[in-house]
């Protein structure tokens, strides 16, 4: 059993220009799962503060964008070399403000570093150029760096989700300010700067504070040129409104209602229904790419309930740092009781809702952001709970009688990020992938921990505009540059 109150709170500086910098305001930060305990304070920077953390970057980006790609990648590498040592603290740290299971953690300040060392890889193609040859002119194609980015980051995968743009930004010549996100700041805070601190001053810069303070200033300041950011549609459609102002670039990875389909011929070993279980129930519900709704063929339909319940009996609710318990709070009230007013609406008009999961050993729910993981079967289509984004441990579980029906019912959402095929014949999951309007389509899995990191990320619909990570991710990060020369 865990106590949130004899664990020391954790304090964050700002990082500005290669130096720690205090702040006059500090964010709480509270445990999700027992609300009485402090995690720790990050500090809030002011408007004046984010401005310099802007000015930094743009004094470092001539320097930067100077050097070699082959130059930059060997100082980012080097860069990253104190995180492993600290990545017990962090993964603590983690759990303690994000309130998922510390083995997530650890996975998300391992990715971190993963998806760095696979931007790295593709270094020697930065300084690729393409050659239309005469006549009437030699013309050679190549890709410039854009400048200072701003990287918004959301609590749910920080570090994992940075490491989706970061390294890209820094390997195409850009410099950076993260903002990491207010509810959960501290484990990215303390990472970004480890790592900024081995770079020179003011090519990576990071600052914490309220939205309202210091957002403005990060999206709208003139020598911003690009935005990331990870979170809602909402979100996301402000921050492009925003940016509009200054016509600044923007990267917008948004959230996903995401289909999976489960054919007549699924595979339904336990090996793979253990599979569509975590990528359902993974951090408790809280990933954009988890199944949100689960199209089953109907001669299957009581084979899937029936095996998911069996593993969902053995969820035991409870604090990330108890190494027994496998799921754990959501990351705030706000987004407990929207879940549960989506579970709630879908019982009321008649659909039948499963709840499971027991307390583990000592665990006090009540004082945290806790809910039972639920299945609700067979809501009708235009249910809350199957059209709006769960984000949280519930999915909708819909039988289906025909194939071009349940297409068609998986691509009628505002969404587009992520689908799913089950089936053991892959050249129907090839066709049956092609006709779903999502940027990523798995077969026979689903979710991050099945996500080929080499390859381009990113929504269709109000899922977002552009494409992390793969060449394509750090092309993002660059202007396209013709030279033409007389024949």
């Amino acid at each position: 059993m865990v106590n949130p109150d004899q664990l020391p709170e954790i304090r964050t500086d700002l990082f500005i220009d290669g130096e720690t910098v205090n702040s006059d305001d500090t964010l709480q930060v509270v445990d999700p799962a027992d609300a009485t305990a402090i995690v720790g304070y990050a500090a809030a920077a002011s408007a004046k503060q984010a401005e310099a953390a802007v000015k930094a970057a743009h004094r470092a980006f001539g320097p930067w964008s100077a050097r070699t790609p082959r130059e930059r990648a060997e100082l980012i590498t080097r860069a990253l070399a104190p995180l492993e040592d600290d990545r017990p603290a962090t993964a603590e740290i983690l759990t303690r403000e994000n309130g998922k299971i510390r083995q997530e953690s650890f996975i998300d300040s391992l990715v971190f570093v993963h998806r760095f060392a696979l931007a790295t890889d593709l270094t020697d193609q930065l300084d690729e150029v393409t050659v239309l040859p005469a006549p009437p002119y030699r013309t050679e194609i190549s890709y410039l760096p854009l400048g200072v980015v701003t990287i918004i980051v959301p609590f749910n995968w920080p570090l994992a989700i940075l490491a989706a743009s970061l390294p890209q930004a820094l390997l195409a010549g850009d410099t950076v300010v993260v903002k990491p996100p207010p509810t959960a700041p501290l484990a990215t805070t303390r990472t970004v700067q480890q790592v900024a601190a081995a770079l020179p001053p003011g090519v990576l810069n990071v600052v914490t504070g309220a939205d309202a303070e210091i957002g403005g200033v990060l999206v709208q300041d003139d020598r911003v040129k690009k935005v990331c950011f990870t979170g809602s549609p909402g979100g996301g459609s402000r921050i492009m409104a925003m940016a509009a102002e200054s016509l600044t670039r923007v990267t917008l990875e948004l959230g996903g209602n995401d289909p999976a389909i489960v054919l007549a011929d699924a595979d339904l070993s336990a090996d793979a229904v253990q599979r569509l279980f975590t990528g359902i129930y993974d951090s408790t519900g809280q990933i954009c790419m988890a199944a949100k709704r689960l199209y089953v063929h109907r001669s299957r339909y009581d084979e899937v309930i029936d095996g998911l319940s069996e593993l969902l009996a053995q969820t035991r609710l409870g604090h990330g740092l108890d190494e027994a318990v496998t799921m754990g709070p959501l990351h705030s009230p706000r987004q407990r009781d929207y879940v549960e007013a989506l579970v709630e609406d879908a019982r009321g008009h008649g659909a039948e809702v499963r709840e499971f999961g027991e307390p583990a050993d000592g665990a006090r729910l009540d004082r945290g952001n806790f809910l039972r993981p639920t299945l609700v079967l067979d809501p009708r289509d235009d249910a809350r709970v199957v059209v709006e984004e769960q984000f949280g441990p519930t999915i909708p579980v819909l039988p289906f009688d025909d194939e071009d029906d349940a297409v068609a019912r998986a691509n009628d959402t505002w969404s587009g990020l992520c689908s799913s095929v089950w089936t053991e014949d892959m050249d129907r999951a090839a066709a049956l992938a092609g006709r779903l309007r999502t940027g990523y389509t798995f077969v026979n899995c689903h979710g991050a921990a099945h996500l080929d990191e080499r390859a381009p990320f990113g929504g269709f619909n109000l899922s977002g505009l552009g494409r992390e990570m793969g060449i394509e991710g750090i092309r993002e990060f660059m202007d396209t540059h013709s030279v033409g020369y007389p024949a």
